[in-house]
C-alpha cells in the first residue's frame, strides 16, 4: 500500500484506478448498475474540458444546440450499417405513460440520425452550407463490463455533427476537428496523443473513414481519447440530406460527425496519477492552489490569515483558481488530501513565514524536498503563475517520455507478441487483411490503434504479419 493506503499501480492498476476515482471525490457509486454519479470535484474537472473544447468549437464557427434523447427506432434503421454497429449496445423504450408505444423509441446512442433528419429540413440550397453544429449531452451504451468514465452505460459527451457541399470541404472539416481535439489533448490535458486513421474493423458503423487521438495510459495502454468520422454521403443518402447547387440541381451533402467524452477525465487520472493520488494539470484542475495557514496556538492565527488573504485574493485577482483549507485539522492531513486529489501548487504561510515575509510552495507533481522551495512573499504571484506553467509543461514532458518509450518497432510477428507481452505498443509495416487483423487480436489480445499520420510518408516496407509489401505502418496495442 502507498502512504495513502492506496494500491500501487505497479501491483494493480485497474484496482488503483477505481480507489483513486473515487477516494479523490471524482465520483460516487450509482444505485444504477454501470452508471455512476458524477461529484462535484470530477463535474469540474469535465467543465474544464468542455470549456476548452467549446472555445475552440465556436473559434472555429460551431453553434451548440440540443436534440431530443428519444430516437425513434425506424431513424436508426435507415442507415444499416449504423443500426448493426450498435443494435447489441441500445436501450429501448416501449411502454410510456403506462402504454406500449406505437413505435419503440431508442435512448440516443449518437444522434447521427435524429440530426440528419433535422439536416434535411434545414438545408435547402448551397446558401445554407456549411452547416456546423455542435451539441453538449449524454448518451445511453449498454455496457457488460464498466469501469467509472472509461466505460459506463450512460456518459456525458459532446458531439459535432457538419454538413458540406463538397468531400473535400467535409474532409477538411474532420481534419480540423481532430486537429482541435489533439490541441486540447496537448495543450490543455497535458496527454500527448497520437493522431491517426483507424483499420476498417475499428471504423466509425456507417462512416466512410473514423479518425482517432490515441494516448497511453500508465500502464501502457492505449485509450481512444477522441474520434473524428468522416460520413461521405452514406446518411446523406439514408435522409435526404440534399442541396440545391449554384447550377440550381439538386445534390446530396457530405457529412461529418466527432465526438470526445467523460472518458477524457479518466484519461487525466491514468496518464498522470502516480500512488499517492491524481496529479491534475494546472489547466484543467479545479483548483490549482491550494493555500494552508499553518499556526498551533489561537493567538498565531491571526497574523497568519491576515499575510494569507492578501495573497490569496492577489491570485483571485490574476484568474488562479485557489481555495483556502483552514479546517481543523493538522497540516499533515490536509497535505495527505489535496495531493490525493491532485491540486499542482500548495501554499503554506506559518508564523515563521509571517516573521520573515516568506512562504512555502509545495508541487504536485514533484513529491518530498524536491519539490518544495521558500520564496518572498515579494512577487508572489507572478512566482505562482510561473510555477503552474511549469507543473503543466512538467507533466507533459514526462506524459511524453514515457509514451515514446514504451513504443517498439517491429519486423516480425514475434517480436509484436513479445512488445504486446511485455505491455508496450508495437509499430510496424502492415499489409494485413480484416481477419488478419482479427488474428492478431485473438492471439495477443492488441488491436491495431490506428495508422500514425506522422509515419505516412515513410514509404514501403514488409509487413511484420504476412511478409509480403507495406505502403502503411500500423501501431498495435492491448486498450481500453
Amino acid at each position: 500500500m502507498s502512504k495513502q493506503g492506496v494500491t500501487p499501480q505497479s501491483e494493480n492498476f485497474s484496482d488503483w484506478y477505481n480507489e483513486i476515482v473515487y477516494r479523490a471525490d471524482l465520483a460516487a457509486k450509482s444505485p444504477v448498475r454501470g452508471c455512476v454519479i458524477i461529484k462535484p470535484y470530477g463535474y469540474e474537472v469535465w467543465e474544464g474540458i468542455k470549456g476548452g473544447l467549446d472555445r475552440r468549437f465556436k473559434e472555429t464557427g460551431h453553434q451548440n444546440a440540443y436534440f431530443p434523447l428519444f430516437i425513434p427506432e425506424s431513424y436508426l434503421r435507415r442507415e444499416a450499417e449504423h443500426v448493426e454497429g450498435f443494435s447489441p449496445e441500445l436501450a429501448v423504450v416501449t411502454v410510456a405513460g403506462g402504454k406500449e408505444l406505437e413505435e419503440p423509441l431508442v435512448v440516443r446512442p449518437t444522434s447521427e440520425t435524429v440530426i440528419g433528419e433535422a439536416f434535411s429540413e434545414w438545408i435547402q440550397s448551397y446558401r445554407d452550407l456549411p452547416l456546423l453544429i455542435n451539441q453538449w449531452a449524454n448518451v445511453v451504451r449498454w455496457e457488460l463490463r464498466t469501469r467509472p468514465f472509461l466505460r459506463t452505460t450512460e456518459f456525458l459527451w459532446q458531439e459535432g455533427h457538419t454538413a458540406h457541399a463538397t468531400h473535400e470541404e467535409s474532409h477538411e472539416e474532420t481534419m480540423r476537428m481532430l486537429d482541435i481535439y489533439a490541441d486540447f489533448a496537448v495543450k490543455d490535458a497535458a496527454i500527448p496523443v497520437i493522431k491517426g486513421l483507424k483499420s476498417n474493423i475499428e471504423r466509425f458503423a456507417g462512416a466512410l473513414h473514423t479518425y482517432t487521438i490515441e494516448a497511453m495510459m500508465r500502464d501502457k495502454r492505449a485509450l481512444q481519447s477522441g474520434t473524428s468520422h468522416d460520413l461521405g454521403q452514406n446518411f446523406a443518402k439514408a435522409f435526404e440530406i440534399k442541396y440545391l447547387d449554384e447550377a440550381n440541381d439538386l445534390q446530396f451533402c457530405w457529412t461529418t460527425s466527432w465526438g470526445l467524452s467523460t472518458r477524457m477525465v479518466g484519461a487525466v487520472v491514468m496518464a498522470h496519477g502516480d500512488d499517492q493520488g491524481l496529479r491534475l494539470p494546472p489547466k484543467l484542475a479545479p483548483i490549482q492552489v491550494v493555500a494552508i495557514p499553518i499556526y498551533r496556538k489561537d493567538e498565531e492565527r491571526g497574523p497568519v490569515m491576515e499575510t494569507l488573504m492578501p495573497i490569496v485574493d492577489e491570485l483571485r485577482a490574476v484568474g488562479i483558481r485557489v481555495h483556502v483549507d483552514d479546517r481543523d485539522q493538522s497540516p499533515g492531513f490536509k497535505f495527505n488530501d489535496w495531493e490525493m486529489r491532485g491540486v499542482p501548487v500548495r501554499l503554506e504561510i506559518g508564523p515563521k513565514d509571517v516573521e520573515k515575509g516568506n512562504a512555502a510552495l509545495a508541487r504536485r507533481d514533484v513529491l518530498g524536498r524536491e519539490g518544495k522551495q521558500f520564496v518572498s512573499q515579494e512577487g508572489i504571484v507572478k512566482t505562482i503563475q510561473d510555477l503552474l506553467d511549469e507543473v503543466q509543461a512538467s507533466l507533459l514532458a514526462d506524459a511524453t517520455a514515457f509514451r515514446d518509450a514504451n513504443i517498439h518497432d517491429v519486423a516480425t510477428y514475434d517480436e509484436l507478441k513479445q512488445v504486446i507481452e511485455a505491455g508496450g505498443w508495437a509499430r510496424g509495416w502492415w499489409a494485413g487483411s480484416d481477419d488478419d487483423e482479427r488474428k492478431v487480436k485473438d492471439e495477443t489480445g492488441a488491436t491495431l490503434r490506428c495508422f500514425p499520420f506522422d509515419h505516412a510518408d515513410a514509404g514501403s516496407g514488409k509487413c511484420f504479419y504476412t511478409e509480403g509489401s507495406a505502403d502503411q505502418i500500423a501501431l498495435f496495442a492491448k486498450a481500453y
